[in-house]
């Protein structure tokens, strides 16, 4: 059973720094695709990022493009999201999930870390 572990979030000022990180489990994710998304309060899941396990090829939402940088170090099976220039709108609870190729869809996330900017 894949599990995933958030950790890093935090109460920061509107223009830090953040690294949050998602420590996978439970199964080989060479075919993986693991993604970071949030809820703001009061909003819906938004995606934020994602990176394909196998070439590392990323993707981002407009809103962070050029403010976040998804990554992952293979041998400790962690994915991470660094969030710079933050912004008080990114205040959210932060989760990473994964899918693999033989899915559509996010089927394993993990329970969130909160992320708070003051402006």
């Amino acid at each position: 059973q894949v599990q995933l572990v958030e950790s890093g979030g935090g109460l920061v000022q509107s223009g830090d720094s953040l690294r949050l990180s998602c420590a996978a489990s439970g199964r080989t994710f060479s075919s993986a695709t693991m993604g970071w998304f949030r809820r703001a309060p009061g909003k819906g899941r938004e995606f934020v990022a994602a990176i394909r396990w196998s070439d590392g090829r990323t993707y981002y939402a407009a809103s962070v493009k050029g403010r976040f940088t998804i990554s992952r170090a293979n041998a400790e099976n962690t994915v991470y999201l660094r969030m710079n220039s933050l912004k008080p709108e990114d205040t959210a609870d932060y989760f990473c999930a994964v899918k693999f190729s033989d899915s559509a869809d996010y089927g394993s996330w993990g329970q969130g870390t909160q992320v708070t900017v003051s402006s």
